[in-house]
């Protein structure tokens, strides 16, 4: 990490102009594509999350730290061959039927996707045969719910047994969040994980998946 510690600072600071010129940098530099992603740019978004989790940073903070990776993903783009760089997992998310709130979603979507996910994102009111389908065509390694609302939260139970139903249930963790959602509901309805902000989403999610 200490080899990008000014292209660290500058996405940990939402520092677009810097971060960008570091990235060239690093590129110009010949450094290997998958090491300045993982120790130039996923490497700070770990320090965002953690530092959201704990209260340190706040949500449009982390907003511009994310846009700045994007910036710089922009940048390397080019240079990245089909294969080249390993995503950490596969992530299916999405808002559960009956609830049409996307902020916080699209927040740890775009969290996981700089932590290094691959992310397929099915957006809002999202009944569970609409997971089950993609899952089955994605194969997730996770699979991601969100409710805003208490009236829509029994959605989520609904979705699980609908992946048990499809035999995909021992294939895929099942990661919950959302305001009215708590760690006691996600023991209730058997789901792997609770989230409760986007930071954590990111820690949990690799938590189950084993990796660092």
């Amino acid at each position: 990490m200490g080899e990008y510690k000014a292209l660290n600072g500058a996405v940990l600071k939402g520092d677009i102009n810097t971060a960008t010129a570091e990235m060239q940098k690093a590129i110009d530099a010949d450094k290997n594509v998958q090491d300045i992603i993982d120790n130039g740019l996923i490497a700070a978004m770990d320090e965002v999350g953690e530092r959201f989790s704990k209260g340190l940073l706040f949500v449009p903070q982390m907003l511009r730290a994310a846009k700045t990776m994007q910036e710089c993903m922009k940048l390397i783009e080019p240079l990245l061959q089909k294969g080249d760089v390993t995503p950490k997992g596969k992530v299916l998310i999405g808002t559960v039927r009956g609830d049409l709130h996307d902020i916080g979603k699209n927040l740890v979507s775009m969290m996981m996707e700089s932590a290094g996910f691959m992310i397929t994102d099915l957006g809002v009111d999202v009944p569970p045969e609409k997971f089950v389908q993609k899952a089955q065509e994605v194969e997730p390694d996770i699979v991601a719910m969100s409710a805003l609302l208490s009236t829509t939260m029994p959605a989520m139970p609904q979705t699980i047994e609908a992946l048990g139903k499809a035999g995909l249930r021992a294939k895929v963790k099942v990661m919950i969040g959302g305001a009215p959602v708590t760690e006691n509901y996600a023991h209730e309805i058997r789901a792997d994980a609770y989230a409760s902000d986007a930071g954590s989403a990111v820690s949990k999610a690799k938590k189950l998946l084993g990796i660092s």
